[in-house]
């Protein structure tokens, strides 16, 4: 039995085509999505989210402009990369040459430098062959990529790449992504009688979802800094903080939360109210994390203007 019209239809644009999916259907992939991303969030690493770095979610947003891959794409190739880099930080950290004070992340960056280029190359090309309606990054495009780097390396090294990657990932490279969460509850919204028009909304959040990777480390030190109330955080409330930069889930709220403000200041607060009764997530950390995105979002476009 196929999918039904109105799903197969909004499935046949490159761009989500909002207001097609049945509520009860609604309800249980959005439930799935959460039961998912809390599972995530239980099995975290203490290293994660230190291969986001500015620098390396630049060199992935220009590249995957570069070769016109859609969005979603880029957001899994860094998860693809990190995912991989953290692996070997894991080998790195029980090695025999390893030493108590050096970070994982930092012992990978110093053994790993040679070929962290061709391992974020390998992760964009890999995040492509995730869709089916785009142009796939081919060898002939990487080639000469790295080349005009200047690289030297072969299609043989290309494979091989992507190969070490794969099975370190054990061939798990179709990672959720924030687009993804922002884009159920932008549809959750739309079904629950949110006024804004969700093209326009959705236009918005792919913006701001992007500035916000790239302020990734201001937003959330402000988050940081709010939860311990200004006082300097001490190891523990760190560790237990890196649950709240990977939840896909929240992220997706401040992201919605906030264009909502942009697009219509007056009304934000209803958005920020249904966005919390949908996914559970308290009104407190829901404005929070909005105002956070807010603020850094607002200062560092009228630092560059």
């Amino acid at each position: 039995m196929g999918l039904p019209a109105k799903v197969v239809a909004r499935y046949q644009h490159t761009e989500p085509v909002f207001g097609v999916v049945a509520p009860e259907l609604l309800r249980d992939v959005l439930l799935q999505m959460a039961k998912e991303n809390e599972r995530d969030l239980q099995e975290l690493c203490d290293e994660k989210g230190c291969f986001k770095e500015t620098r390396i979610v630049e060199f992935v947003f220009l590249l995957s402009e570069k070769w016109r891959l859609p969005e979603f794409a880029r957001y899994q190739a860094i998860e693809i990369f990190e995912r991989f880099m953290l692996t070997l930080a894991h080998e790195f950290s029980f090695s025999a040459g390893a030493k108590d004070e050096e970070s994982p992340c930092v012992l990978v960056r110093e053994q790993a430098a040679d070929t962290c280029v061709l391992r974020l190359v390998s992760s964009i090309q890999l995040a492509s062959k995730l869709s089916f309606y785009h142009s796939i990054v081919n060898n002939a495009m990487v080639l000469r990529f790295l080349q005009s780097m200047g690289f030297s390396y072969t299609p043989e090294d290309l494979l091989e790449s992507e190969l070490a990657i794969l099975k370190a990932l054990h061939f798990q490279i179709n990672v959720p992504t924030p687009l993804a969460y922002i884009e159920m509850l932008l549809e959750v919204l739309g079904y629950n009688g949110c006024w804004l028009p969700m093209d326009h909304m959705h236009a918005m959040c792919r913006h701001l979802l992007a500035l916000t990777y790239l302020l990734r480390t201001s937003i959330y030190g402000t988050l940081l800094n709010a939860s311990v109330e200004n006082t300097p955080p001490n190891k523990l409330q760190q560790a237990k903080f890196a649950a709240v930069k990977e939840d896909l889930m929240l992220l997706a709220v401040g992201v919605i939360g906030a264009s909502a403000f942009l697009l219509h200041t007056k009304g934000w607060t209803q958005v920020a109210e249904s966005l919390s009764d949908a996914t559970g997530i308290s009104l407190r950390s829901t404005v929070e994390i909005i105002d956070a995105i807010l603020k850094h979002s607002i200062d560092g476009v009228v630092e560059e203007g």
